[in-house]
């Protein structure tokens, strides 16, 4: 069951039927997944749109990555920070997350607080302890639903191919925990997690792209769940955010999928708008 915050929540009565007016088809979508922040930079408060930015940070996390290591490969234009930005963080860290300062500074003083994890591990886990801590409801449980959905397949990938998951699992919650002490066939979630056969049983499935598309169709029912009497708030606006980013990926790799997380998409964002009328 999920509790909604007490907070004040503002209404974007407005923003919905806004996105009506955004050019969508079923062969590709005609503006990126970065352009929706744009368009949202403009049309919410200062502070939900803060909210938004958390969901692009794992394109930051990456940009981070590669720039670090020298890895070489091609600078992601959908994260918060542009490159110049970025680099000159790394150089003198001032107002980047928390999590990244700390990261550069561990990484440049050759110091990992978590050397038994790869540097990627590491700062995911600074990502997700930042995440988890977050004000707001629906940032904390959706990065707790992504970790947790990394982790179980990461204890899966662990017992088949005998791997240390002191070197594979991260973050310091309950079903992290037991992940990496449990020798079971369900990692010893048990009842801990209601959803934890769910992703069991994906996990097991062997044609790779079957998995990830399962991955997402589960994401997709879980945003549905969380927001629903979330009208036109801004947990809305960010499960439309995050379902866009799936519709972009999925018309890029299987274009018959992508079309049907796109009719999906457009149902709802059509049936929000009609309840404009009821308000």
């Amino acid at each position: 069951m999920f509790f909604m915050n007490l907070r004040v929540k503002r209404n974007y009565y407005c923003l919905v039927a806004g996105l009506q007016d955004i050019e969508l088809d079923t062969q590709k979508l005609l503006f990126k997944h970065e352009d929706l922040k744009e368009y949202l930079r403009h049309e919410i408060h200062s502070d939900d749109f803060a909210l938004v930015e958390k969901l692009y940070l794992p394109y930051d996390n990456s940009n981070l990555l590669n720039i670090l290591l020298k890895d070489d490969k091609p600078f992601n234009e959908k994260g918060n920070f542009s490159l110049e930005i970025m680099e000159e963080q790394i150089k003198e860290p001032s107002f980047l997350p928390r999590y990244m300062v700390r990261f550069i500074l561990a990484f440049k003083e050759k110091e990992p607080l978590y050397p038994e994890l790869s540097p990627e591990n590491e700062l995911l886990t600074f990502f997700y302890d930042e995440m988890l801590g977050d004000d707001n409801q629906f940032i904390r449980w959706w990065y707790e639903l992504i970790m947790n959905i990394r982790n179980i397949l990461a204890g899966l990938n662990c017992k088949k191919y005998s791997l240390n998951p002191e070197h594979h699992i991260i973050g310091k919650n309950e079903v992290a925990q037991s992940i990496r002490k449990s020798h079971a066939k369900d990692l010893g979630l048990g009842n801990k997690l209601d959803y934890s056969e769910d992703i069991l049983g994906i996990g097991r499935m062997d044609d790779l792209q079957e998995r990830e598309l399962a991955i997402d169709k589960f994401k997709w029912s879980y945003l549905d769940e969380f927001t629903f009497f979330e009208y036109f708030t801004i947990e809305r606006v960010m499960a439309f955010v995050l379902k866009t980013y799936m519709v972009e990926r999925w018309l890029s790799l299987d274009k018959e999928q992508g079309r049907e997380m796109f009719k999906k998409l457009i149902e709802e964002l059509q049936k929000s708008y009609g309840n404009i009328d009821e308000k």
